[in-house]
């Protein structure tokens, strides 16, 4: 009888980091980015039927990079948790935390047990009714959180990126502001987006109950124009 090969398990791991974050960087990256009303998510995306960024809850959006229909089964199972928390209990009783707690459980068991770990990266964002209650949860393809302050850089490039959001990004800036920052780091030097080459959404504090707001091409090259 012959003996099984023996892998030892940190290969193991390292191998499954490795091919995660190679799948996670082919892809186009994404930036979430926090400004004086609330919450901009700004990826590159020129598709107009496939979306990165997607509402959760009355006051939390999702957006995801990586492989489409795994961030999208998690986006799904996002909305369903909240449903029904939110039915169970209150709407109140609905946060982007528990949420993301949610998400680092399923993408570290897939991660530790299964043969393929999931290539995504994903984001979960809740806009508060001021601005000292904003929260930005970044979760990584093995489970592990990251609570993010100012900004979040998801998918290929991120170092370069959050680089040039250092560089662009202010405390005090406005949604025009935001989105024109957060595209100028997804840009960089050598190219030129444009709205047809973005997708765009808010969390505004100003949009009552569901804060949620796509942008239109039209607005996102205003706020561009700004």
């Amino acid at each position: 009888m012959s003996m099984p090969f023996y892998v030892a398990p940190e290969q193991i791991m390292k191998d499954r980091a490795d091919y995660a974050r190679k799948g996670i960087a082919r892809g186009r990256a994404l930036v979430a980015v926090r400004y004086i009303d609330g919450i901009a998510l700004v990826a590159e995306n020129p598709s107009n039927t496939l979306r990165k960024i997607s509402e959760i809850y009355d006051r939390i959006a999702f957006a995801g990079v990586g492989k489409y229909n795994e961030f999208d089964q998690l986006r799904v199972a996002g909305v369903r948790a909240a449903d029904l928390k939110g039915f169970q209990y209150s709407r109140d009783d609905v946060d982007a935390r528990s949420l993301a707690n949610n998400y680092a459980q399923i993408l570290g068991q897939i991660f530790t047990h299964e043969m393929k770990p999931m290539e995504v990266e994903i984001l979960v964002a809740e806009v508060g009714h001021d601005g000292s209650d904003d929260q930005l949860f970044h979760i990584l393809y093995d489970g592990t959180v990251m609570d993010e302050k100012r900004y979040s850089v998801l998918g290929g490039d991120a170092e370069a990126i959050s680089a040039r959001m250092d560089d662009h990004h202010a405390d005090d800036q406005s949604m025009s502001g935001a989105i024109l920052s957060a595209t100028s780091a997804l840009s960089g030097p050598d190219r030129t987006l444009t709205a047809a080459d973005l997708e765009v959404a808010v969390l505004s504090r100003r949009n009552g109950r569901r804060c949620f707001q796509r942008l239109s091409d039209t607005d996102v090259a205003a706020a561009l124009a700004g």
